[in-house]
């Protein structure tokens, strides 16, 4: 019985060692995630039709991306996409087909409304990311509300 409580009591205390020390075998640099900012909806513009977008809704809309820089006087850092160029981007409210930060964050907005949004990592592609996203990145998007058909 002695032998066993001398055991437990040295295995804990080198066990407390290696963590003090930084061991434990695991020599993968501990990797932190930039902080995130809190989910935002800033009307620059109140659309002018009396319907406002509602889950279930087709909406189209204008938009233009940019990767979230906390250092910037406006947040928007590299752009990374825009449909300025083109035609606008169809989508029903509310099913998914786009990151969690649109679904919630066009909702109330009416036509010819114009949002900013900025959109935390956990509502755009978290620690996945993209192609053109790196993982754990927040959004900024300007978005148009162009039609909404129920």
């Amino acid at each position: 019985m002695k032998n066993t409580m001398f055991k437990v009591i040295a295995s804990l205390a080198c066990a407390l060692a290696l963590v003090a020390c930084g061991g434990g075998g695991d020599d993968k640099p501990t990797t932190t995630t930039p902080e995130q900012p809190a989910f935002t909806k800033v009307d620059t513009v109140v659309g002018s039709n009396s319907v406002e977008v509602s889950n279930g809704d087709l909406v189209t809309v204008h938009y233009t991306g940019w990767l979230y820089d906390a250092a910037a006087t406006d947040k928007k850092g590299k752009q990374f996409e825009t449909s300025r160029n083109g035609n606008p981007f169809a989508f029903t409210v509310g099913r998914g087909q786009v990151i969690v930060g649109w679904d919630q964050g066009l909702l109330g907005m009416k036509v010819g409304g114009k949002r900013t949004l900025i959109i935390p990592a956990n509502m755009a592609y978290g620690a996945s990311g993209n192609s053109v996203i790196p993982a754990n990145t927040a959004l900024v998007f300007d978005v148009e509300v162009m039609a909404i058909s129920r």
